[in-house]
């Protein structure tokens, strides 16, 4: 975590001393911007929000030791706080990513920042594994990826960090430039261009250039790591100028890909696959046949190749890769394999959902073999725009009869996902294999009387939906 004095503080973030050189050797371990989670010696950041100021409890988290506080200029200074040591910002938030970016510079430390509509978290987990097996690694901690988080996120390396990965997310242009910018990394990641905030980016074409805000922060002579088998991003890299000497290193199946998988198996827990590259040596390429990736899905072996590219950049041999990938551990409701109350497989994708993603986890369930009856729970995909009800039928008519044998729904976008799916199944002589519910109770009630011991269950939804419920109803 950042160690230095309020002199240097203030410097780095812009401010100023209240109290002159008076309180410049006091030094400051670490950050906080909630009072609530302060730890003795951190510099407390009262940031302000539309219900709150963290200004109000500048006082308490003094008085609970912290050894200092940014104060916003223009804020009357309290009578309590008259003798407090503070530094005068123009605006805290600002001084705070200012902050992050003046201590990333002084870091020995080279970052990786990861985008995408979909596979962030997971990218993130395998890059920070496979680069762990040869590096001191820091990744971002749950969902510290705004203009808030990434900040924080670099302002808890310690010195000794060797290599930092970086999630990077946004819902609207601009926010990726910001984060960027201030983590400058040296390589960043593309994994894809799905569906997710069309309401705020209007498009596909938008998302792929809001996306590309992440390549204007490189570091001369970075690598932009990008989904080669998406067609919006090569449009999009046409039309910009990247940073000088920026090197593109395209992933996926296209044959001008320079990493891309081979024999690939999949199965309900884990992935094999061999790793193809005019960048690996035939001792390197032998090495990577066979690779276990203890994720499932095709998607997430795209995933994989992104941080296999990026780390064998950064000198990761052959052999570090397969066990990085081999030990990863991911964050939770990512495809998380589960077992049931009565011995079924539920693979639990609750964290999130936007029309790419959904595919993408129904692929993996048609590409699996070996169960009863495999099952599709859906509910509603937020944030879509006004073209939600035609993204939710297409995702309907996605999960066709020889995808899946049941689809089970919930909620009130999720009755077009059915009612798109239905005519297929119902060609079929099978009309009754989709089921709309209207809540979640019901749906896990009806469900855990159907369920075989030997059968294949897929949750997935947008977080605000909580599908991680079900998941929970059915364990139990």
């Amino acid at each position: 975590m950042i160690k230095r004095n309020l002199g240097q503080v203030a410097d780095m973030c812009g401010g100023t001393l209240a109290h002159g050189e008076r309180d410049s050797s006091i030094v400051i371990h670490g950050i906080t911007r909630d009072s609530r989670e302060m730890q003795p010696g951190q510099l407390y950041v009262p940031l302000i929000g539309e219900r709150f100021d963290g200004h109000d409890y500048t006082a308490q988290t003094l008085a609970a030791g912290a050894a200092a506080s940014l104060w916003e200029e223009g804020i009357p200074i309290p009578e309590e706080l008259a003798d407090a040591p503070l530094i005068l910002v123009a605006d805290t938030l600002s001084a705070l990513q200012r902050l992050a970016a003046s201590y990333r510079e002084q870091l020995n430390v080279r970052i990786i920042g990861i985008t995408g509509s979909n596979g962030k978290t997971t990218t993130k987990d395998l890059t920070a594994a496979v680069l762990g097996t040869a590096f001191r690694v820091h990744k971002t901690e749950g969902n510290l990826n705004n203009h808030i988080g990434v900040p924080l996120t670099l302002l808890q390396l310690e010195e000794s960090t060797e290599t930092a990965v970086l999630e990077m997310g946004m819902s609207d242009f601009g926010e990726i430039e910001l984060l960027t910018n201030i983590a400058s990394p040296d390589a960043a990641i593309i994994t894809n261009i799905g569906d997710a905030h069309m309401l705020q980016l209007g498009s596909r074409a938008g998302i792929a250039e809001a996306k590309l805000e992440i390549a204007s922060g490189l570091r001369p002579g970075g690598a932009l790591i990008f989904n080669g088998d998406e067609p919006l991003i090569r449009e999009r890299l046409a039309e910009i100028t990247l940073p000088g000497q920026t090197e593109l290193v395209p992933f996926g199946s296209r044959e001008d890909c320079l990493w891309s998988a081979a024999s690939m198996t999949l199965n309900a827990d884990s992935a094999t696959f061999d790793v193809v590259s005019p960048r690996l040596t035939e001792e390197e390429q032998e090495q990577l046949r066979g690779l276990l990736l203890p994720v499932p899905g095709a998607h997430n072996v795209s995933n994989a190749l992104a941080a296999i590219a990026v780390s064998h950049r950064f000198g990761v041999s052959a052999q570090q890769i397969r066990e990085g990938l081999a030990s990863v551990t991911l964050t939770g409701m990512r495809i998380q394999p589960v077992t049931a109350f009565n011995g079924a497989k539920v693979l639990n994708d609750a964290y999130n959902a936007n029309p790419t993603a959904v595919r993408a986890a129904i692929d993996l369930v048609a590409e699996l073999d070996g169960y009863r009856r495999k099952w599709v729970v859906l509910s509603d995909m937020l944030e879509l725009g006004p073209e939600e009800e035609e993204l939710h039928r297409g995702v309907g008519a996605y999960v066709s009869p020889e995808k899946a044998d049941v689809l089970l729904t919930c909620g009130t976008l999720a009755q077009y996902i059915a009612d798109g799916a239905s005519p297929a199944f119902a060609a079929a002589g099978r009309a009754e294999d989709v089921r709309h519910f209207e809540n979640k109770e019901e749906l896990t009630a009806w469900l855990r009387e159907q369920l075989s011991s030997d059968d294949l269950v897929l949750v997935k939804g947008s977080r605000g939906m909580r599908m991680e419920q079900v998941v929970q109803a059915l364990e139990n």
